[in-house]
């Protein structure tokens, strides 16, 4: 189970990491990926800046979280992944904007598999 979790983990933390260089090399591909449009000026800055930023540093935490040892790293990303959900729904709730329910449930999902990684590696020793 532990090898699982952390193939897993090192699985997720590459896709993620591999997202944040898209956003770096390929912006109007990672923006179209997320249903939106790539911005101009400051706004293609932030964006862009914002989102590299985001799924760089979600992988590289999932996969140095993934080593012997580190598993508490895990909390980092599942912290992000929950708040992302959360503000989602508020965006949803107060904003106006669409609900973007399988957006939240992959961060849901994610952010849970995390949670049970940490306790199940941080028990396993």
């Amino acid at each position: 189970m532990r090898s699982s979790l952390r193939i897993a983990t090192t699985f997720l933390g590459v896709f993620f990491a591999l997202q944040g260089l898209v956003w770096i090399a390929k912006p109007g591909r990672a923006a179209e990926g997320l249903g939106m449009p790539l911005l101009d000026g400051l706004g293609r800055s932030t964006q862009i800046g914002d989102f590299a930023s985001f799924f760089l540093a979600a992988g590289t935490t999932m996969i140095l979280g993934a080593r012997p040892g580190n598993a508490r790293l895990l909390l980092v990303p599942a912290g992000m992944l929950g708040a992302a959900a959360v503000v989602r729904t508020f965006a949803w709730a107060l904003h106006g904007a669409a609900f973007a329910a399988a957006f939240i449930a992959i961060e849901v999902a994610v952010a849970a598999l995390l949670v049970v990684a940490v306790r199940r590696l941080d028990a396993a020793g």
